[in-house]
């Protein structure tokens, strides 16, 4: 008659204690993704009966709970991507995975921070939209220590503790913005630009971007001191109507980060289609409506179903694997939408 495997045979095999072996089949304390699958590929070896339950039931994929923290619940943008990220999750191919999807109220540091530990200890890994701050980066470190890995979204931020950024390569973005404004501008004259606030990252190097371009191909072109909206709509309608009004000069604007909607509006109301270029980001159905219509030129957007897949499949890599590699940076290619493409 074969031997029983027992727990001792299953924690040798998995270089693991008898108690780590213990919680990870009862779960009395929670185990990291890691150990976990360690645990689970060893029974799978050895021919313990626990395997089947460790890798996910009757699946032999390992189950994992990842953690998505967005901003601004209420923009079309973002609940695009909250859709996509739950559909990347139930397509995923190498975990079972229980999302857990969460909104901050707002961009405070301390208020992300503060969700940003709390999901920790319910998730085996996360990424996160957030601004470039001291206290998040605190909080990405304690989760580093405790084996919970971080993923700056969209915007990088904690660099050197985060577990690698995903997103797109922000300072092209820019670029590329600048290259249509100085392609569409044919006077000469002066050029607005909207960041969200000063901390995001990805929006810095979306100006430091535009700026160089223009500086280099356009030096006639006058890029103005940068615009602080908050990313929000009616923040960015008063400030251009505020510059339509005073500014007779002003040939462009460029959104870098959301709050474009005001800015559509306010450009509707006081010019012709074209006379003002406007270049901003993201395609929803407000903004393919301004583009169609003549009063957007360009909209770059970010392939959400791809990134989502990517995101989760980085998050499951980096539970069953480890933390990850700290410089890492996922680039992903940008959409372009031009009128005559829709």
């Amino acid at each position: 008659m074969a031997r029983k495997v027992g727990m001792a045979a299953l924690a040798a095999a998995a270089g693991v204690s008898v108690a780590t072996v213990d919680r990870a089949l009862n779960g009395r304390e929670q185990v990291t993704a890691a150990t976990r699958a360690r645990i689970a590929e060893a029974a799978a070896r050895i021919g313990h009966p626990a395997a089947a339950r460790l890798s996910g039931g009757d699946s032999d994929r390992p189950r994992l709970r990842l953690g998505v923290l967005l901003h601004k619940a209420g923009q079309e943008f973002y609940q695009n991507m909250a859709r996509e990220m739950h559909l990347a999750a139930a397509a995923a191919t190498e975990a079972n995975i229980d999302l857990v999807l969460e909104f901050a109220a707002s961009q405070a540091p301390s208020e992300v921070a503060a969700l940003l530990r709390t999901m920790g200890q319910r998730c085996d890994a996360i990424a996160a939209t957030a601004v470039n701050h001291p206290e998040i980066t605190g909080a990405v470190e304690e989760l580093r220590a405790k084996g919970v890995p971080v993923y700056s979204l969209l915007s990088d931020f904690a660099q050197g503790a985060r577990a690698g950024y995903i997103g797109l390569n922000n300072l092209k973005v820019g670029r590329v913005a600048g290259w249509m404004v100085g392609l569409a501008t044919r006077q000469a004259g002066k050029v607005a630009i909207f960041v969200g606030g000063a901390r995001w990252h990805g929006h810095e190097l979306r100006e430091a971007g535009f700026r160089s371009y223009l500086r280099e191909a356009r030096p006639d072109l006058e890029v103005m001191e940068a615009l602080v909206n908050l990313e929000t709509r009616q923040l960015t309608y008063e400030a251009t109507v505020n510059l339509l009004a005073r500014q007779p000069e002003l040939r462009a604007i460029y959104v870098a980060g959301g709050g474009m909607e005001g800015a559509i509006a306010a450009v509707r109301e006081a010019r012709k289609p074209g006379e003002v270029v406007l270049v901003v980001n993201e395609l929803t159905t407000e903004s393919r409506a301004a583009l169609a219509a003549g009063w957007v030129t360009l909209i770059d957007a970010t392939p959400l179903p791809l990134l989502c897949r990517e995101v989760m499949m980085l998050l499951v890599r980096a539970s069953l694997r480890g933390v990850g590699d700290t410089g890492a940076q996922h680039f992903l290619n940008f959409e372009m939408h031009v009128a005559e493409g829709l």
